[in-house]
């Protein structure tokens, strides 16, 4: 069966919408843009491709489908800013073999005014086609959110800018039969801002809550009572938690290498969530200093060294950075993840624990790192010499907490 759909980028924002496409009962072709590390189980890929699911090698198949959605990604360039370049790279492919009244739809997390100023002109040059009139044009924010088992593709709104009213409905078409509610926005700089904020949003509250975090300790604040508290307010309150730092695939923006312009929340944000590995470290040292332990020396079991509960992807986990500094520091540092088989930092492998309680009991200190649901952690608040918690997880009193 020839394919309705390709989508060009599997990585952590191609695959899952390959695979709530396939599951919609939508031909479906991805093709690769480079070496991009699997965001789904072996299990799930195996069931997309019982169900037609096709990794194309070559491009030639990009000209032959209806819809074409790019989900590149965008790494931080060297200069800070986003790198368009694998953004790049997939449009020019396309363009080479796009047809007419094809639709494209960027999903890539870029600044606002990619779709237009930056992809246009490549998908027209490469092409030969105009947007709007030979072929639609839109964007989309990605709403992906890993694990999530309330919130699917299905029942997550999806949101669409077209260049022209014609764009946006063809867009919307699309989706249409992923999901059960479309939501059209003015147009793609419009689609594309939704992502900026949605981001931000994330990082700038998470690096609230982080530096609260601080503050309570120092004051001698119990933080996650706080936070349970002011839950319940019913209006005007959003609930988030600390953490070690922020991992993740969509990266704040604060959008001055590409507009000149910055957004002071979000150049906050960043700055504070990064203060959180060091932190963590320090903690980790005046325990061991308060228990007549030095860092130099100690045994330190990571637990949990993914950016995400349950998960194996490991981009942007604060873990790595964290087992250095205690590296640095001279600790001797081992790990235990479920959905990590071997982990190296520095270019050394980390010792892997296979039993997890006998690991603990033998730590100078355990650092939780991500809470997976197969951590009971009462036990291991029980066998642990010392517990760091830094994601307040482990019952009230039985752990020191971030």
């Amino acid at each position: 069966m020839p394919a309705d759909l390709a989508v060009i980028g599997l990585g952590p924002y191609g695959l899952p919408l390959a695979q709530a496409a396939v599951a919609a009962g939508i031909p479906t072709i991805g093709y690769r843009t480079g070496p991009e590390a699997a965001s789904l189980s072996p299990a799930e890929l195996r069931r997309m491709a019982a169900r037609g699911f096709r990794v194309i090698t070559g491009p030639a198949e990009l000209g032959r489908v209806r819809t074409a959605v790019v989900c590149a990604p965008v790494p931080r360039g060297a200069e800070g800013g986003l790198d368009l370049g694998p953004v790049e790279a997939a449009a020019r492919t396309l363009a080479a073999r796009l047809r007419p009244h094809t639709t494209v739809i960027l999903e890539s997390p870029v600044p606002p005014g990619t779709t237009e100023e930056f992809l246009r002109p490549l998908l027209e040059s490469g092409s030969g086609l105009r947007a709007g009139h030979g072929f639609h044009l839109a964007y989309s924010p990605s709403r992906v959110d890993p694990g999530n088992r309330d919130f699917t593709p299905a029942n997550t709104p999806k949101v669409i800018g077209g260049l022209t009213p014609a764009c946006t409905e063809s867009a919307a078409a699309f989706y249409g039969r992923l999901t059960d509610k479309v939501v059209r926005a003015r147009g793609p700089r419009e689609a594309e801002t939704v992502q900026l904020l949605e981001t931000n949003f994330r990082h700038v509250n998470t690096a609230l809550v982080n530096e609260m975090a601080v503050l309570c300790h120092d004051l001698g604040v119990d933080l996650w009572d706080v936070i349970r508290c002011a839950e319940t307010k019913p209006f005007g309150f959003h609930s988030f938690r600390p953490g070690p730092g922020v991992g993740g695939h969509a990266l704040a923006q604060d959008l001055t290498a590409h507009t000149g312009r910055t957004l002071r929340m979000a150049e906050l944000a960043q700055q504070v969530n990064g203060r959180m590995p060091p932190y963590v470290v320090q903690r980790a040292a005046a325990l061991l200093n308060e228990h007549g332990k030095s860092a130099r020396g100690a045994r330190v079991l990571l637990l949990g060294v993914t950016y995400k509960a349950d998960l194996a992807d490991q981009q942007g986990s604060p873990a790595r950075e964290i087992a250095m500094r205690l590296m640095e520091l001279g600790a001797s540092v081992s790990y235990h993840d479920p959905h990590v088989p071997s982990w190296s930092v520095l270019d050394r492998p980390l010792p892997r624990a296979d039993s997890l309680y006998e690991a603990a009991a033998d730590a100078d200190l355990t650092i939780l790192l991500q809470q997976h649901r197969t951590y009971d952690l009462q036990g291991l608040s029980v066998k642990a010499q010392l517990l760091l918690d830094t994601r307040g997880a482990t019952p009230t009193g039985a752990a020191h907490r971030l």
